[in-house]
């Protein structure tokens, strides 16, 4: 099977900023309580016309000018999303509609959480096999500010909405993105009852019990990747992990040694935002001449499902 590489990279993110002390008026916390267990200062927030709908076209269309790619010449579009604004039209076709995407291509949407994403990608590797068109964009798009349980200070500090996206090319003797997925089908640790539950459509979660899924997570897909391609550590250019906790990524950055050139964090300002985390922080790492060309990413999620993965990608 031919591998793909990222083309191009762009976000959306609403402007509305939700500070800790923002929160401290409707929940009783503070802003040393969430930072120091959470690493987050900040998240954004959509209102007005800033919708999902909005901020994924906007990550979307940056991508595609990062990569220097024509709307007609895309095979095939997933958006990871567990928060569409409509079950149907999925927003993967709402996308096509609205940047004019070819009609004869699959649109459609894919819900694996935080994981979301690297399943996309995942996904999008073997749909650009059987494509004529070697393009394929791939978006991670949430609006969890929607589904907060505002009495619950245990998650409406946590998550923040936002829009990331990456054009991706599949070539004839690239290497495979070598991806490492998994699912633990289980609602007990973090839950979002979709239409017809009969309970509000709202996310619930037992912290302690995420968070030790995750700390062990994150270093079996390190290994399994690095395992699976033979790589070590120092090979990779780039770690992206996840942003849903700071301790979680700096508990990964100390048992592989990571130097700090070598992994980002962006939680402080824009929170747990699911399965738009990842493709922030590559746009973000890419605007700033952190990665590019050439570079090697070992990209790691985990979340609700229970859903896991990692791969490891490179840039064109």
């Amino acid at each position: 099977m031919n591998g793909i590489k990222i083309r191009g990279t762009g976000r959306g993110v609403p402007g509305k900023l939700v500070s800790n002390r923002d929160l401290e008026k409707l929940v009783e916390t503070n802003d040393e309580w969430i930072s120091s267990r959470t690493g987050i200062k900040t998240r954004h927030h959509c209102a007005g016309e800033e919708t999902f709908s909005a901020i994924t076209a906007q990550a979307a269309r940056r991508a595609l000018a990062d990569a220097g790619v024509s709307p007609e010449e895309i095979g095939a579009c997933i958006v990871a999303t567990v928060t569409p604004e409509t079950m149907v039209p999925s927003a993967a076709c709402t996308l096509q509609r609205e940047l004019g995407l070819p009609e004869d291509i699959l649109c459609f949407d894919l819900g694996a959480a935080c994981s979301g994403f690297l399943f996309a990608l995942h996904t999008m590797e073997c749909l650009l096999n059987a494509s004529p068109r070697k393009f394929g964009l791939v978006v991670g798009a949430e609006n969890l500010s929607r589904c907060i349980d505002w009495s619950d200070r245990g998650t409406c500090i946590l998550f923040g909405d936002g829009a990331g996206a990456a054009v991706v090319e599949c070539r004839e003797g690239w290497p495979s993105i070598s991806s490492i997925m998994g699912c633990h089908g289980s609602g007990e640790l973090l839950r979002l009852p979709g239409p017809g539950a009969g309970e509000p459509g709202l996310i619930s979660m037992e912290g302690t019990r995420v968070f030790k899924f995750a700390v062990e997570a994150v270093p079996w897909c390190v290994d399994q990747v690095l395992k699976k391609t033979g790589r070590t550590v120092e090979d990779v250019d780039f770690f992206v992990f996840h942003q849903a906790n700071a301790r979680i990524i700096d508990l990964a950055v100390r048992k592989y040694r990571i130097p700090p050139e070598k992994y980002y964090k962006n939680i402080a300002e824009y929170g747990n935002t699911s399965a738009a985390s990842i493709p922030l922080v590559l746009s973000e790492l890419r605007e700033q001449g952190k990665i590019g060309p050439g570079s090697r990413i070992l990209a790691v999620g985990f979340g609700g499902g229970l859903t896991w993965g990692g791969c490891l990608i490179e840039f064109a």
